[in-house]
């Protein structure tokens, strides 16, 4: 506990993403990375080779931008820097462990941005939200969307339960699914090529394999059949509770195009 008080901070956040809770859940998820190192490790890998996928036959290398950077755990950084002109990383906050990772790197840099666009909207300066992506995304040969769909709903909906209204929103899981969806919109909109990687269901489980309970982390939204599919054990027994663990089901999609 007091390690992760350390680590807030010194984060390197900004006010209001410490407002929101960006910079705890960064801690947070450090933390948990390395007490699950090896429960997490197949995900990691099966993320990372997704979007190696999808730097396959690219007909231009020019610029990778990848949301939801994070701790730069599950995209291959040093593939990207090799095979791109300029790599950008994007997310609310770039924790040290991210940096340290990409620091060896010329060609990568950072970007913060609020891609669930609910900043404003959370703070009290607007009643409306919409996820603006970032600049270089307009000029992307390929945009990596990096375990970030399901996670871009929890704190706006976390704060709307506890507040009861944020602006004209009250409903809790109609506010997680636009969110949802309107970072797939913002997507389906860019003419680079889209790589998807998002946990999608929840489950949890005890001792003897029996299902306690099951969540869909999208909120009903569909991104489409995955074409590559695998279960993250996110929390292994005694992470959360003795006798329980969180299974994550994760698809991955290394071009994803929406629905027609």
């Amino acid at each position: 506990m007091l390690l992760d008080l350390l680590h807030w901070i010194v984060q390197p956040a900004s006010l209001s993403a410490r407002r929101l809770g960006h910079a705890g859940d960064s801690v947070r998820l450090a933390s948990r990375s390395r007490r699950c190192r090896a429960a997490w490790a197949p995900h990691l890998a099966a993320a990372k080779d997704a979007v190696r996928a999808a730097m396959r036959d690219l007909p231009r290398r020019d610029t990778v931008v990848v949301l939801g950077s994070g701790l730069i755990d599950d995209v291959p950084i040093e593939d990207l820097a090799a095979g791109f002109r300029r790599v950008v990383l994007v997310d609310a906050v770039h924790p040290w462990r991210g940096r340290w990772r990409a620091r060896r790197h010329p060609n990568v840099s950072r970007l913060v941005h609020d891609l669930s666009g609910t900043r404003d909207l959370l703070l009290g300066r607007s009643d409306a939200f919409g996820p603006m992506l970032p600049p270089p995304c307009r000029e992307a040969d390929l945009v990596v969307s990096a375990n970030l769909l399901s996670q871009l709903p929890i704190l706006p909906v976390a704060r709307l339960e506890a507040a009861g209204r944020l602006g004209p929103f009250t409903d809790a899981d109609a506010f997680g699914r636009r969110i949802v969806a309107a970072h797939l919109d913002a997507l389906a909109g860019l003419s680079a090529r889209i790589c998807l990687v998002t946990d999608r269901g929840e489950t949890e489980e005890d001792r003897d394999g029996r299902v306690v309970e099951r969540i869909d982390l999208l909120y009903g939204v569909d991104p489409g059949p995955a074409m590559l599919e695998w279960d993250w054990v996110l929390a292994p027994f005694g992470e959360e509770a003795r006798d329980r663990r969180l299974v994550h089901r994760v698809g991955a999609w290394p071009d994803w195009r929406p629905a027609a």
